[in-house]
């Protein structure tokens, strides 16, 4: 789908340090109708993730002629391949119909998207949805990334009035996580997933959110696992979690909450660490390229700027990061003028994404040259 085979080492590199890690992404996508153009089929999202060898949450991509038969097609899909797990995508208007059917069907939980779909998620008649979810343990994921205004108090006194829900908000709850960070640790039933490319984000959320509540997410086809599991583990490293929590963010704890079981404590937040000069230069610049090549075009001036900082003394204590990040480019620079991604990105975004993330987390392990190929 996208440069997986090229940032692979990466991710394996991290991967090797918590051998006992199974893999469980809270967030992927079927369909092939959403108005964004982007679609992914079943055979798209088992060859991704096998690439990782993960399980995954699946929801329907949106669908303007509404969610009956695209929820139908993802239960189908989960009855033919144990490593998928429906989630029924909702709107208000009916949401507590189908999603009773749905669970009656196999669905392990609910999606709901105010943004895509023109609602909000304090809509009254979603109150009875939250109720039966509450009631069965079933998990809620809220769209809460580009496109969704502020939720700010509203959503902790919704979690006040449903202390037992499990609610994911998705992409590492950008809208709110100033609002929410310091007050997670209140309501220990809400969740909040990496699927985002952003590594201050990605830091930010693992510095101050306990650990129990992230969980590894890639939005397959706006990102993948290979990514998603490249970012989570490399900012969770940097934020100062061990093995056993990441291992939990990966996948432990995706796994016990789609299975209704009580959810791990992994501890509290690590608390902010401070960083270099160099990082945010490279990460400003390299953030920047990732931003036009999401809207399609090349990455300018920038690609340049962050290759020039790349350069450093061999006794500079970034060297290696350094090094990895003009690598990262270097594959960029020879795939992006041969591909095509066949919707709204342009080819290697992935590869500036991830060098972007490299530059702003030193610490975690690298691969080695003998390792990249």
């Amino acid at each position: 789908m996208y440069a997986d085979h090229l940032l692979l080492p990466w991710t394996r590199e991290l991967l090797a340090q918590i051998p006992d890690v199974r893999l469980f992404d809270v967030h992927t996508h079927l369909g092939l109708h959403d108005p964004s153009g982007f679609r992914a089929t079943e055979a798209e999202l088992l060859a991704a993730l096998s690439l990782v060898d993960a399980r995954a949450v699946m929801f329907p991509l949106a669908e303007p002629g509404g969610y009956r038969e695209a929820n139908d097609a993802v239960l189908a899909a989960a009855d033919a391949e144990p490593r998928l797990v429906p989630f029924a995508r909702l709107s208000p208007q009916d949401a507590v119909a189908e999603g009773r059917r749905c669970v009656r069907a196999g669905a392990a939980g609910f999606k709901l998207h105010p943004a895509s779909d023109g609602f909000s998620p304090f809509d009254d008649r979603l109150e009875p949805l939250y109720a039966f979810a509450e009631r069965e343990r079933l998990p809620v994921l809220v769209h809460t990334g580009p496109g969704t205004p502020p939720l700010g108090k509203r959503l902790l006194d919704l979690l006040t009035r449903f202390p037992q829900l499990r609610m994911v908000l998705a992409h590492a709850a950008l809208t709110d996580l100033e609002w929410l960070a310091d007050r997670a640790a209140e309501f220990p039933t809400l969740m909040f997933d990496t699927s985002w490319w952003s590594a201050s984000d990605l830091v930010a959320l693992c510095t101050r959110v306990p650990p129990g509540q992230i969980l590894l997410a890639s939005d397959l086809p706006y990102s993948t696992p290979v990514w998603a599991v490249h970012a989570t583990l490399r900012c969770g490293g940097y934020a100062g979690l061990g093995p056993g929590q990441l291992a939990g963010v990966a996948g432990g704890q995706c796994a016990r909450l789609v299975a209704k079981e009580q959810l791990l404590d992994l501890g509290p937040a690590p608390g902010p660490s401070g960083q270099q000069p160099w990082l945010e230069r490279v990460h400003t610049y390299l953030a920047a390229a990732v931003e036009a090549t999401k809207r399609g075009d090349g990455p300018g001036q920038t690609l340049e700027l962050a290759r020039n900082a790349c350069e450093l003394p061999d006794t500079h204590p970034l060297r290696s990061t350094a090094d990895s990040v003009a690598t990262l480019l270097d594959r960029y620079e020879s795939y992006a003028p041969r591909h095509t991604t066949g919707n709204q990105y342009a080819p290697g975004w992935d590869l500036l994404a991830a060098a972007a993330l490299l530059a702003r987390t030193p610490g975690p392990p690298l691969p080695t040259r003998s390792t990249m190929d």
